[in-house]
């Protein structure tokens, strides 16, 4: 399964959203974040006056506090990472493995590699026959995946507690040795051609996204998609499936992170047991991911037989993700889009009526990000006001902050998303995952937050102005087949 930035990892990839504990409240199987604890009736009897309040408010529950992810961190003789959390609340646990390889480490004339790659980790290896992995996992009750994105590759499963060596056995038995055949390899080229057909050439706005990107970035790594080209898909090799399993899945470029219903110290012996004896390799090299400065706005106008009506998507080129930045920008696309009451909603949707939905979102990746616009219009809509109008909510955050209330109304938002976000034991160990592999530093589960928290209403006008300007801008439109001359020449054209 991969991951496209735009449209797969929704709002955050990384499951960033913030949250200490106004929602927060432990209770039964796998319940890792529920609604506040609600006090019971107020006694109808009470005294009044301050006292009587205090010694009520005394009584009756309250919020916990903190909503911390204890974990434990070990590091393998090979150089593994291993994050374990131990949480006994229901009688499963999940295992998550992450490799610090992504997209961005393909090389040109190869895009789709890693993708491809991340096929092949199941079918099949030393010990596990063809399609035994998933039988496996799912005879016993449980249930497995894997996913690849630009920066970085997982695969997990979660089980019955019972058969906490099973998962363990099995992601250290594909990092030892993969099943990679021709017979495989030439089997998931095809499997993953017909996702690209299925999800890019045969779907409304499947071409979009690597429009965009491809028009956005200038350099190689964030320029192409996840998926990859049919030409490159086709030129790959098995001999080059085998460099690749060499270079990127070693135990020292990958983090084992596991969550549930174990003891930490069982749990460790066991992944010593299995892993430990598989060699490291060298560190693969740092593909170069930085951009230089855009110097005046892209645009491109492209067609799409599958469209029934004209989207309008917009970016800029923003920050990586986790820095004091991002955090603003990120805070900034739920303030202008996240539901109902959002600014884009109200004024292109409910009152203009140009629009059938509206989407403003920073995107989370290790190198040069994107602020991104997606605007779908209705049919028949006047283009030219709609991007006009746009301009003027971008102009507007420019020009003047963000009410107490929008920031206040969004930092509650990513509260509460961050609670139901950690909501299973699979989202936990995904997540240690991803920010021990993105960052460094698992313990921004815990912490990043309070780097959401630190945002003002000056930082988001900040930001605004910075990065959300004309000489950063890239546009492109798709248009339903044979309608491109429509876009006319009031701002939305091909020049």
């Amino acid at each position: 399964m991969f991951l496209p930035v735009k449209f797969s990892q929704s709002r955050r990839v990384g499951l960033l959203a913030a949250g200490f504990a106004a929602f927060i409240v432990a209770a039964a199987v796998e319940m890792q974040a529920a609604s506040p604890k609600t006090a019971e009736p107020r006694n109808p009897t009470a005294k009044s006056g301050p006292t009587a309040k205090t010694n009520e408010a005394e009584k009756w529950p309250q919020p916990e506090k903190t909503f911390d992810i204890d974990f434990k961190e070990f590091k393998l003789k090979n150089g593994l990472r291993v994050l374990l959390a131990e949480d006994h609340r229901a009688p499963t646990y999940s295992i998550c493995v992450t490799y610090n390889v992504g997209s961005r480490d393909e090389r040109p004339g190869r895009t789709g590699f890693a993708h491809l790659f991340e096929h092949m980790l199941f079918q099949g290896s030393e010990n596990v026959g063809k399609g035994e992995h998933f039988i496996l996992v799912q005879n016993n009750g449980g249930s497995a995946n894997g996913t690849t994105n630009i920066d970085r590759t997982n695969y997990f499963e979660t089980l019955p507690a019972n058969q906490l060596e099973l998962g363990i056995f099995l992601e250290a038995d594909r990092m030892r040795a993969p099943a990679i055949t021709q017979a495989n390899f030439d089997n998931q080229r095809l499997t993953v051609q017909e996702e690209r057909r299925q999800s890019y050439d045969n779907r409304p706005y499947g071409k979009t996204y690597e429009a965009v990107i491809g028009l956005a970035y200038d350099n190689f790594p964030y320029k192409h998609s996840t998926i990859g080209s049919m030409e490159d898909l086709n030129a790959a090799t098995v001999q080059e499936a085998e460099a690749f399993f060499r270079t990127y899945y070693a135990p020292n470029n990958a983090v084992l992170s596991m969550v549930g219903d174990f003891k930490t110290d069982v749990a460790l012996g066991l992944i010593k047991k299995h892993f430990e004896t598989i060699p490291s390799q060298t560190p693969p090299a740092v593909p170069d991911m930085s951009e230089p400065e855009q110097k005046g706005e892209r645009r491109k106008v492209i067609e799409d037989g599958f469209a029934q009506t004209p989207r309008l998507d917009m970016v800029y080129k923003i920050p990586p993700g986790n820095t004091p930045d991002w955090y603003a920008l990120d805070i900034l696309g739920h303030v202008l889009s996240n539901g109902v009451s959002s600014r884009l909603y109200q004024k292109l949707v409910k009152e203009k009526e140009l629009a059938l939905s509206a989407d403003a979102d920073a995107s989370e990746q290790r190198g040069p990000a994107l602020f991104w616009f997606s605007i779908m219009a209705r049919p028949n809509s006047d283009l030219g006001e709609l991007e006009k109008l746009l301009y003027e909510e971008i102009a507007r955050l420019q020009n003047q902050p963000v009410a107490d209330w929008e920031l206040q109304k969004v930092q509650m938002q990513l509260r509460r998303q961050r609670a139901q976000r950690l909501y299973s034991s699979r989202s936990r160990a995904n997540s240690l995952g991803h920010f021990a592999v993105y960052y460094n530093d698992p313990a921004l589960i815990n912490s990043m937050w309070r780097d959401y928290e630190r945002v003002t209403r000056a930082d988001l006008q900040r930001v605004a102005r910075a990065y959300l300007k004309e000489t950063n801008r890239t546009v492109v439109l798709t248009m339903p087949k044979g309608t491109a001359a429509k876009a006319g020449p009031d701002g939305l054209q091909n020049p």
